[in-house]
């Protein structure tokens, strides 16, 4: 709560249902009690569920979790996603990378118990400074490297890497989020989440993610983290539009202004390796996020 007040909660709301404080403004909720955990304020929403701070009452710890979306939990689809996502995260052992705690099913509610990040997202950094510092911006972009490199020795690709998919965790960026991750496999792989014909986030989606291709590979996770690290540096993604249509057309046609161009203090290296993992083809970028770090 931003005011800090004692606010009355209205007792005929519902657990997770909100309203507002009527000092300040700020979202109030219900909390609700699942197993030993009590979610007591919301965090972030996306297409497979809604993310939760909490209480483990039993370890005295705060963790955030995530509620698997109700009209998915009877998709056998949606189901299997949801049981990947903790399989595929539970393996990744990584600092940068965020823990699982756990996961399971209560009362036919799916969730997944995790690390919380208290110090925000990238996203959130980025938007109160405008620019980043370029040896922090390094800094990043080398530790999310490694922790991609390590997602992929694990078969795993992330597919949505963006600024609010980074938190940051006692100063260090921390990877989250596997919910449209795509395991890989014999023959190409197993999807584990399908969202739609393009899937990631427009500004930070690859030329093959944006033409609907279904063959990815590791530079589609070296093109996202290019156009973070090319946000971080100028305070835009690479390519802007006043809809996600114009977006992916620049992404498969538009031309793209150097980071150096836009703000002189970028190192020419830094621009160049920045610009080769914004290619268009993905044979064109760095075979992997560990080479890109280099």
């Amino acid at each position: 709560m931003s005011c800090g007040a004692n606010a009355f909660i209205p007792g005929e709301l519902r657990p997770l249902e909100t309203t507002d404080c009527t000092k300040c403004g700020a979202e109030l909720i219900m909390p609700m009690m699942l197993e030993h955990f009590e979610l007591n304020s919301r965090i972030a929403a996306g297409g497979m569920g809604t993310v939760y701070r909490a209480t483990d009452t039993v370890l005295k710890r705060d963790v955030a979790i995530k509620l698997m979306q109700p009209e998915l939990a009877d998709d056998e689809e949606g189901l299997e996603s949801f049981y990947a996502e903790a399989r595929a995260v539970a393996r990744l052992n990584h600092t940068n990378i965020i823990h699982l705690y756990q996961f399971g099913r209560y009362n036919e509610q799916l969730y997944l118990v995790m690390e919380l990040a208290l110090a925000g997202s990238l996203d959130r950094l980025i938007d109160q400074l405008g620019t980043v510092p370029e040896l922090r911006v390094l800094d990043i972009g080398i530790k999310i490297s490694s922790a991609l490199d390590t997602a992929l020795k694990n078969k795993l690709l992330h597919r949505d890497i963006k600024p609010a998919n980074i938190l940051l965790q006692g100063g260090e960026p921390v990877v989250a989020d596997f919910g449209i991750a795509l395991a890989l496999g014999v023959g190409g792989g197993t999807r584990l989440t399908e969202t739609g014909l393009s899937v990631g986030t427009p500004h930070y989606m690859s030329a093959e993610q944006a033409t609907g291709d279904q063959t990815v590979g590791a530079a589609t996770d070296v093109y996202a983290l290019g156009a973070v690290l090319y946000e971080m540096l100028v305070g835009d993604p690479p390519y802007v539009g006043s809809t996600a249509q114009a977006i992916l057309g620049k992404i498969i046609a538009g031309k793209l202004a150097s980071a150096t161009e836009e703000r002189a203090s970028v190192p020419a290296n830094v621009d160049a390796a920045i610009r080769k993992a914004l290619e268009k083809l993905p044979a064109d970028r760095f075979t992997g996020a560990q080479d890109f770090a280099r």
